[in-house]
């Protein structure tokens, strides 16, 4: 509840109890932004203290009303509109609560460690691919949540677990031994996740042509995938993996090398970075033991061929697989090692927070289920951010046939985009070649980033570059634009945003009041995205006030505005726009130029 709302919310209570002699509870109280078509700022629901005050609801307003404007000096004037009550506040109401703003350097963000200790995974690769557009909205959102979480006052861990074991590595493995004829990064001057990446696609197109043959020959599509003799080598190679075979394991340790160094390339060009890095094959182990534990206990059961099962059928669900018949484990078997273990690596820890497609949902349900039926006390602590896939406008990406949108290929479009429109606008000619590649590297890079965050992580989007990096809308580039606006008029003039004062006595009109609130109600509107989970608050309220920023650079001079007092409040309102959106971009990741 804003500073304002809270003082509100006491003089209403105060009022009313010295009314009616009789004080409501605060659940009663409702105040809510004031509907555009109405006079006022803030509306005060007047319906559920009707019947306590034993008056109709517009009466009851109207009495309320003019106490109010009588006792409350941050109340200018009242409205009734049935059993609603609009208020207008004073100028020393906006005064104190912008001054109060101006004295923070970090507006929006509460005391550093003040709420609990939280951890967030995202990215969480398979190494047999590069880094594509899914992983990016994955990266960007689980990035920005733990920045907001932070901002929040929690203690926040970022973590990934790297997918670096299983039947996906073999297969890349198998095609390079088979294929690759030694090739390296160095040799094939491609980065060596796109390098394994390649063998993976390979691997895929080998193994369908088998398919074919085999089902030629009258083997059902069924059994023919699985006596491919390419799959079948895959899975040969990943039982000698698990059985510690020198070979196969110094391949997989090259192969993952190539990776790695590919991956930490596209991560620095993301501008995320991790705290710590899980690896499935340290985790799947523990998951083994754990899941050796419950069948022993009967919380597990086996089949003839060896196989370890969950039965979760009286739960709603069905039966899930955990531990294959040749002993080898799947991505269940690790996930309940790692979840285990990351309590145990982190005391205190008061949740982890999966950032993780929404076609995974049956999966972590699953999981959280398992934990709690292995006794584990934080099963109830695990939350997955379940968010939609980015589709595109021919048709879901398909990494095996190698027709995803590549990380570093889009982040290098919309550099080159970015670069391309501020040449044509003319506006970068007395900057040098260095500051032009960085400044189409903030605005490409913030486009695509607040693109993929300002819509709800639960939805699927359709991923559009060229209104991506639009001027004009809802974007990256219309806010970059706007707040470096607004660091130029401060600059221009010399502010010192420490002395600024004004009058209580002058008249804010629309624009400024809804400028002022849009500064004021930043932090709830944080706290709101923190419990959500939801970077698109931020994103959305950031849009929001720049939006009313640029009509009221329109019609208010400031450098040309006589009267001092006018003129430094509206240079304060200029000044907390800028470090409240700025701040508000940092959150999701997005770097705001000093000039464009």
């Amino acid at each position: 509840m804003t500073t304002i709302d809270q003082r509100l919310t006491d003089a209403v209570l105060d009022t009313f109890e010295s009314l009616f002699d009789k004080r409501p509870a605060l659940a009663q109280i409702q105040i809510q932004t004031t509907r555009q078509e109405f006079e006022g700022d803030r509306t005060l629901v007047v319906f559920p203290l009707a019947g306590l005050a034993g008056k109709p609801p517009h009466v009851a307003a109207q009495m309320l009303g003019e106490a109010l404007v009588e006792s409350c000096d941050w109340v200018d004037s009242f409205d009734v509109v049935k059993g609603f009550l609009n208020l207008t506040l004073s100028t020393a109401c906006w005064k104190e609560s912008l001054t109060q703003a101006l004295a923070s350097p970090s507006w929006g963000h509460a005391q550093p460690g003040s709420r609990s200790k939280v951890m967030v995974e995202y990215s969480s690769p398979n190494t047999n691919k590069p880094l594509h557009l899914g992983h990016l909205r994955n990266n960007f959102l689980g990035f920005s949540v733990a920045n907001i979480l932070e901002a929040a006052g929690h203690e926040v861990v970022k973590v990934q677990i790297i997918n670096d074991r299983g039947i996906h590595i073999c297969k890349s493995m198998v095609a390079w031994l088979k294929m690759g004829n030694g090739e390296t990064p160095e040799s094939s001057g491609l980065k060596g996740d796109k390098l394994v990446g390649k063998y993976y696609v390979a691997f895929d197109k080998q193994h369908k042509h088998e398919v074919l043959e085999l089902t030629s020959q009258g083997l059902s599509t069924q059994d023919a995938e699985a006596q491919s003799p390419i799959l079948r080598e895959a899975r040969a190679m990943l039982q000698r993996w698990e059985e510690g075979d020198s070979e196969v394991v110094d391949l997989w340790r090259t192969m993952n090398g190539w990776v790695y160094d590919g991956f930490e390339e596209t991560y620095r060009a993301m501008g995320v970075t991790f705290d710590k890095l899980y690896y499935e094959s340290d985790t799947y182990l523990l998951g083994k033991k754990y899941v050796e534990e419950g069948l022993a206990k009967g919380v597990f059961h086996s089949k003839e061929d060896g196989s370890v099962w969950v039965d979760l059928t009286e739960d709603g669900l069905d039966q899930k697989l955990l531990l294959r018949g040749d002993g080898t484990a799947v991505y269940m078997t690790q996930d309940i090692g790692t979840a285990i273990l990351r309590f145990e690596d982190y005391p205190g820890l008061d949740r982890q927070i999966y950032t993780v497609g929404n076609e995974q949902e049956y999966h972590f349900k699953v999981l959280f289920l398992v934990l709690a039926k292995l006794g584990f006390a934080q099963a109830d602590r695990n939350h997955h951010l379940s968010y939609g896939m980015v589709e595109l406008p021919e048709g879901k990406m398909k990494s095996r046939e190698g027709t995803v949108v590549d990380a570093d290929d889009l982040l290098l479009e919309m550099r080159s985009t970015a670069r391309d429109i501020s040449d044509e606008l003319g506006k970068t000619a007395d900057f040098s070649e260095q500051e032009k590649e960085e400044l189409a590297r903030q605005v490409g890079h913030g486009a695509l980033k607040y693109f993929l965050l300002k819509v709800s992580p639960g939805k699927s989007m359709m991923f559009d570059p060229k209104s991506s990096i639009d001027f004009f809308g809802n974007t990256a580039p219309f806010i970059q634009f706007n707040v470096v606006r607004c660091k130029s008029i401060l600059r221009s003039l010399e502010v010192d945003l420490s002395s600024l004062t004004w009058s209580d006595t002058i008249h804010m009109d629309s624009l400024e009041r809804q400028l002022a609130w849009g500064v004021i109600s930043f932090p709830d509107i944080v706290l709101e995205a923190a419990e959500a989970y939801d970077p698109s608050h931020i994103a959305n309220h950031c849009y929001d006030l720049i939006k009313v920023f640029s009509s009221f650079y329109q019609d208010h001079p400031i450098s040309k505005e006589e009267n001092p007092d006018i003129r430094s409040m509206r240079l304060a309102l200029c000044a907390l726009t800028a470090s409240t959106v700025t701040h508000g971009m940092h959150m999701l990741g997005i770097e705001l130029p000093d000039r464009m």
